[in-house]
């Protein structure tokens, strides 16, 4: 499994990337630094990836979900209700393609503000 190293501001949090073309693509690219955007509890910034939707692709995600958003070449992390939520879930603003997913608590992100320098990093391959 690849292994990830996610900090923004002063977090840092671990994922795990699954096993899709998207996973694959993000880790050949790492590292990559970005400044975050938000979008309720979704912090996303572009990536310099041009992806397009996989079949698995979709809106309705998860609180600690790693997607990428094609029309944005962005990568995203939900952590909460986001504008276009419509129950308790986290909802993407359009398809995306979920290809990891934080590792432990992902809602510490609450505390980040637009503006906050992301670094994405490898950390192991096993």
């Amino acid at each position: 499994m690849k292994t990830i190293t996610i900090t923004v501001g002063d977090f840092s949090l671990s994922a795990e990337l699954n096993q899709s073309g998207t996973a694959e693509e993000i880790w050949n690219a790492l590292p990559i630094e970005g400044t975050a955007s938000t979008w309720g509890e979704e912090i996303y910034f572009s990536i310099p990836l041009i992806l397009g939707p996989e079949a698995g692709a979709r809106t309705d995600v998860e609180v600690g979900d790693l997607g990428y958003w094609p029309p944005g070449h962005a990568f995203c992390i939900f952590f909460g209700l986001t504008p276009a939520s419509s129950n308790q879930a986290p909802r993407a603003a359009s398809p995306v393609n979920i290809f990891g997913k934080v590792v432990g608590d992902a809602t510490v992100l609450k505390e980040i503000r637009a503006g906050s320098k992301v670094k994405i990093t490898p950390v192991a391959y096993a």
